[in-house]
């Protein structure tokens, strides 16, 4: 078996786990409502479900983060190597790659420039909890 219809087989499959129908029209709906580049045709990833072709790297990263899986695996298998990396936290499963990558780009910055940008998020939270009423004191000032 080719590896175009390994990874066919193994989409497939995680489309089920997942308690999705591997049909191309699920995987097109699907797909696109995750990822932020332009969309994937129903062609495209038809060609992915036949075994035709493969995903490029930034699809398969989304493919995997939807169903659930390592990217390696979907791509390669269970035998398809091993990587070291850092546990992931629990707030980690959570993020997209969009807010990853804004993460990235965060962490990327020198330090004064994040310092500034921490202060703007702290000012919109401060604010989102004072337009909803959290985190007011009894006489409803907001607590610095």
């Amino acid at each position: 078996m080719n590896e175009k219809t390994a990874f066919a087989e193994r989409l497939a499959d995680a489309m089920r786990a997942a308690g999705y129908e591997p049909r191309p029209a699920v995987l097109e709906r699907e797909f696109n409502l995750r990822y932020w580049g332009k969309p994937v045709t129903l062609q495209g990833v038809r060609r992915w479900l036949c075994g035709e072709t493969l995903p490029q790297q930034e699809k398969l990263l989304v493919l995997a983060e939807w169903l659930g899986l390592e990217p390696q695996v979907l791509r390669f298998g269970e035998a398809g190597g091993y990587r070291i990396s850092e546990p992931r936290g629990s707030w980690d499963v959570s993020v997209s790659i969009e807010e990853r990558r804004v993460l990235q780009r965060y962490l990327a910055l020198p330090v004064e420039q994040r310092k500034v940008v921490a202060q703007v998020i702290e000012a919109f939270a401060r604010a989102e909890r004072s337009d909803s009423g959290e985190g007011q004191t009894g006489d409803g000032s907001v607590p610095r």
